[in-house]
């Protein structure tokens, strides 16, 4: 198992636990990996972000590669530049929607795509082993790369209808959160036409306006936002811009499953025949909307790196993760939060309904999730015990436990953060409810032995 790359990437506490000299080490290791340059280097707009772009910059150098600076862009755009542009790789300091005093790196392959998780264990083993190269032929050089943003938008708006867009005069309610997409999801709206009410859009690496996550309970500006401007929907981005929440016009915030079958929906009916891939832990009724259009669903553990990964070697068309991270194929086999809003545009734009009135068209969907703190030795506690419990559970990826034919839970640790993770899905409310609490009082009371 992997001791350094988490569920996404490798993310730490910035001075602590990911110092200076481990993100010079792992860099050293990164290079090796990559062999050649030139490498992009991309970063969110946390405090600590520019200083560790210089030494991965001025590290990668030191071992004869070359690279470009992106400068401050979302996750996904990177991604996209690296794939459009040429490049041998990228890497994007970011620690995606972890708390301020955290930071982190999320290497990207040639093909524009997070690395796989062999990749992360050659990675890994160069580093521990220290042996990266030494002694090169000649320094590398550092630049500028000013094509990046440009690069991305334009990517973007191939794959939509613009010009029906343009003449709907859409109106939106941006929710930044403080983050990257400040510098591309404004734009990208102006592109095509829509009228932008902006919250939290200056960029903050302390996350002052909700945190760097995007949930129901923190996004109550964004839903009186889009009531009181009257918007088509409003929609609330991550720290680095790679996952996405959607608030319909009625100001319901809307979970990461449902705005999925929105989307799955739209696509998958002018693609038939197509693959989706989701994790586990994603609702069941993808599985009914892909058989709706002759289509099949592809499970993977959860994380983004596993459907990205499936996406490429299955050449799938969609992906996407419960917590708003969903993937076009066509664009990038990433998440992608302002492809996701273009989605969403192109679809209203071919629909006489509102938002709120089509996702009533959707099979009902109860879905839910929450999370305890929890120590790694701990998570393992839990998830041994529940195993012993529910013997015949599937055990690929934390516990998933079926409970009847249309209620499951499952729990996992985070690979991200020092907490435990627990989902469910049921027929309705009241069962959904009474399932969290019977499970959540479950893990508490292992943890307490």
């Amino acid at each position: 198992m992997a001791k350094f790359f988490g569920t996404n990437g490798i993310r730490g506490v910035f001075s602590e636990d990911f110092t200076l000299e481990f993100v010079h080490d792992m860099t050293l290791a990164l290079g090796t990996y990559f062999g050649k340059g030139p490498i992009l280097i991309g970063y969110d707009g946390r405090e600590s972000s520019p200083i560790i772009c210089k030494i991965i910059t001025s590290t990668l150098n030191s071992i004869g590669i070359d690279c470009k600076i992106a400068g401050l862009v979302p996750t996904p755009c990177l991604e996209y530049a690296v794939k459009s542009l040429g490049y041998s790789g990228g890497i994007m300091i970011t620690a995606s929607h972890n708390p301020p005093q955290y930071n982190g790196i999320k290497p990207a392959a040639e093909d524009g795509v997070e690395i796989s998780r062999e990749d992360e264990l050659i990675i890994e083993d160069i580093y521990l082993n220290k042996s990266w190269i030494t002694n090169p032929e000649k320094w590398g050089i550092t630049g500028e790369e000013t094509r990046t943003i440009e690069t991305y938008l334009d990517g973007i708006t191939s794959h939509i209808n613009s010009k029906l867009i343009e003449s709907k005069s859409f109106k939106v309610v941006l929710d930044l959160g403080n983050g990257a997409q400040a510098v591309t999801a404004p734009n990208f709206c102006k592109k095509v036409n829509c009228e932008t009410i902006l919250v939290n859009e200056t960029i903050d690496g302390m996350f002052p306006g909700r945190g760097s996550e995007p949930t129901p309970q923190n996004l109550s500006v964004l839903s009186k936002s889009v009531i009181d401007n009257r918007a088509n929907f409003g929609i609330a981005f991550d720290g680095d811009g790679d996952r996405s929440i959607f608030c319909d016009n009625l100001g319901n915030i809307l979970t990461g499953d449902k705005s999925a079958l929105m989307l799955i929906q739209h696509i998958l009916n002018q693609n038939p025949n197509s693959l989706v891939v989701t994790c586990l832990n994603s609702g069941s009724n993808t599985e009914l909307l892909a058989e709706k259009y002759d289509s099949k669903v592809i499970r993977t553990k959860v994380g983004s790196v596993e459907v990205s990964r499936k996406m490429v070697s299955t050449n799938a068309l969609i992906g996407f993760e419960e917590n708003g991270g969903f993937m076009f194929g066509k664009h990038n086999q990433v998440r992608d939060g302002c492809m996701s809003l273009a989605l969403m545009l192109d679809f209203l734009a071919t629909s006489d309904n509102s938002l709120s009135n089509e996702i009533s068209k959707l099979p009902l969907s109860f879905t839910t999730k929450n999370k305890l703190k929890c120590s790694s030795d701990d998570a393992v506690k839990v998830i041994s015990s529940l195993k012993e419990e529910f013997s015949n559970s599937d055990v690929s990826d934390g516990i998933k436990i079926i409970i009847d034919s249309k209620s499951w839970v499952m729990i996992r640790p985070s690979g991200t953060e020092p907490i435990i993770r627990i989902y469910a899905e049921s027929e309705n409310e009241e069962k959904l409810e009474a399932l969290m609490i019977e499970f959540l009082q479950k893990v508490k009371s292992i943890i307490s032995r």
